[in-house]
This record gives structure tokens, sequence and C-alpha cells, in this order.
């Protein structure tokens, strides 16, 4: 089940890039990611709100909300950096050079997290490294 939630990720994700590019014509990038989030926000809570989710605040942690908060920051300066990407770049290299993202948490995650790396993973990463160069210098 998890990777059906995994596609739909990427589906929007796509099209995130593609709406973004649209709609970053003209306007500071800063500005453009500012009102991104403030859509994120309201459509996050709201989802928390209807799905009954606000009363389990109280059991967050001090550690919940310290590496939530810090996984906030690196989104929203993966954002900032992504839309002046964007702004500047074509979409068919920007966002497969953002997805160097995923060769990365794997990396991260069996550095950090302990994780196993098993050589389909490890080619995989590999081989999104290499796209990755193609991109930029081809």
């Amino acid at each position: 089940m998890w990777w059906m939630y995994a596609l739909l990720s990427a589906f929007f994700a796509a099209l995130t890039a593609v709406l973004a590019k649209i709609g970053i014509k003209g306007v500071d990038s800063n500005l453009a990611t500012a009102v991104r989030t403030a859509v994120i926000l309201v459509l996050a809570w709201g989802i928390v709100y209807f799905r009954g989710g606000l009363e389990q605040v109280h059991t967050l942690t001090r550690q919940n909300l310290l590496f939530l908060g810090l996984s906030g920051l690196a989104t929203g300066l993966s954002w900032l950096f992504y839309f002046r990407a964007l702004q500047l770049g074509k979409v068919s290299q920007v966002a497969p050079v953002d997805k160097l993202s995923v060769a990365l948490a794997i990396v991260l995650s069996v550095v950090f997290l302990g994780e196993r790396l098993s050589w389909q993973t490890g080619l995989g990463a590999g081989l999104i490294i290499t796209g990755t160069l193609v991109l930029i210098w081809g």
C-alpha cells in the first residue's frame, strides 16, 4: 500500500513543478514560496481538523517537535532554492536534479538511521546520481 502513496506523491510533485513554473512568472521566487506555503499550511491543518487529529496534539514530545521543526526548516529551504532554480532553469532540468534528494536520502538513511543498503538500492542511487550529472553537464 505504501507504494501507491509514493506514486501519488511523485505525480503531485511532478505537477507541482509544472504549475510552479507557470505561477512564478514575473514574481519573486521567495514570495511565490510563501504563497505556496500558506496554501499548504491551510490544507494540512484542515485535514488534521476534519480527521479529528487535533486531539492528538498533546501527545507530541519535545523530540517530535524538535525534529519535525528541523524537518520543516529543511523543507522550507528546499522549496526556496527549488523555486529559484525553476525561475532560472527549465522544469525538465530542475525537477530531475532536485530528485537527487532521493539518492541523498538513501545515503543519509544508512549513515544516520542505520538502514541496510541492498545492492538494488545502491545501484538505483548510483543511477540517479549518474543521471543527475548527465543533466547538469550534458
